[in-house]
This record gives C-alpha cells, structure tokens and sequence, in this order.
C-alpha cells in the first residue's frame, strides 16, 4: 500500500533544497507550496516570471496535484494559458510518481521559449521598420511611379485647378469693364463725339454773348514784346 503522505513529504524536501530562494510553503494541512520560475535572461537583461503554486491532493502522486498561476511578470495572457496547458499535459505523463520537479522543469524550458520569441519579434519590428526606412527613400529618390490609375486622378485635378483659374479670370474681367476709362468711354460709346456739337444745334439762337466783355478794347495795354503783337491788326481794327 501506497503512503502518499511519506512521498509527499519526502518530495517536498527536495524541492525545498533545490529551489531555497525560491520556495514557500503556505500551509501544511492540505500541503500547499510556490515555487517561482525565472527564465533566463534576454535582450537588456530582461526576464520573465512565473510563480505557481501546488497543492498535494490526499492520493498525490497516483493523482495529479492542483495548480495555479499565483503571480506573473512580464507574461502575456496567451503565455499563461500555454503555461497551464503544459502543466495539465505533463501532470498527465506523469501520473504515479512524484512530479512538481518535472513540472517545474518544464515551465522553466518554456519561460526561456518566450523570451526567445520575444527577441525575435523585436528583432523582426526592427528589421520591418528598416525596410520600411530604404523603400521610403527609394520611392523620394525614383519619385511616384506613373499608373493610369494616379494619371487620371492626376489630370481630374488638373482639369480642376484649371477650370477654377478660368473662372477666377473671367469674373476678374467682368468686374473691370465696369470700370472704364474715359478714352475707354469714348471708345466704346461714339455718340459722345458728337455731344457737344449736338448741344450747340440744340441751342439755336438761344445762346446768349454778353457784349460788354468785348468794349473798352482801346484801354487794353498790350506788350509790343509780346510775339503775338501785331499793329497792322490794331489798324486794320481802328479802320
């Protein structure tokens, strides 16, 4: 006959003399334990943690101890999910004997996986961003290659901007034929050649010449200097 409990404690000394910094028991009765698994370190030094706990059942090892994560760092959600289902499949090989060491083991080895893959896809973000970064500068340097595709939205736009300067223009000169010169005016409009003339017709006999701005022309003194003095005008008025 099987004594679990012999096993059990048996078990317990040796995981406490090969996880000392790293072990705790929580109680006795049942017997229930942690036990916190590092990985190893990655890139700048960073690790991830686990700490699990297990609590012996009354017929441990024939059936497997319970288990669960007590407290993780840097671990994503899908990380303890697969740390779970890695201790249910291992408890499952190993039913009949002692097995938190394997247990244990085995979560360790999948701690050093994640940090793995943690680096690659760090390493992976970096090398996609370089990639990024050189065609970038290839696509400035060779300039936007030609498909008919950016050609028509290219000319749509063209036609746009054409279009629009058009009409700015036309309404630009709209707006200065409203204000036209006077040459312009008579340019344009010939009925103003004639309107003077068409007043003095109008006017008939009707206009008026006040005589007395024209007497006393004797008192004038004109200036014999004056390169329009001419005295044969004077005589031939005096005659």
């Amino acid at each position: 006959m099987t004594d679990y409990g012999e096993e059990q404690r048996n078990e317990l000394e040796a995981i406490e003399s090969i996880y000392p910094d790293s072990f705790t028991v929580l109680s006795e009765n049942p017997t229930s334990f942690t036990v916190t698994v590092t990985s190893d370190a990655g890139e700048n030094d960073e690790t991830v943690q686990v700490t699990l706990k297990f609590t012996y059942v009354e017929k441990y090892p024939d059936e497997p101890p319970l288990w669960e994560i007590h407290s993780q760092e840097n671990l994503e959600d899908s990380d303890t999910e697969d740390i779970l289902t890695l201790l249910k499949q291992q408890a499952e090989e190993n039913l009949g004997m002692v097995m938190i060491f394997t247990l244990v083991t085995a979560v360790q080895e999948k701690l050093n996986e994640i940090i793995d893959q943690i680096k690659s896809r760090r390493e992976e973000e970096k090398q996609r961003k370089e990639r990024e970064a050189e065609e970038a500068e290839k696509q400035a340097f060779q300039g936007t290659v030609v498909t008919i595709e950016n050609f028509l939205s290219w000319k749509a736009r063209f036609e746009q901007e054409m279009a629009e300067l058009k009409r700015k223009k036309l309404k630009e000169d709209d707006s200065g034929k409203s204000k036209l010169t006077g040459k312009q005016l008579f340019e344009t409009d010939h009925n103003l050649d004639t309107s003077d003339i068409q007043f003095l017709e109008d006017g008939g006999n009707s206009v008026e010449v006040d005589e007395s701005l024209f007497q006393d022309m004797d008192d004038l003194d004109l200036d014999e200097d004056d390169p329009d003095y001419d005295p044969l005008e004077l005589g031939s008025d005096e005659d």
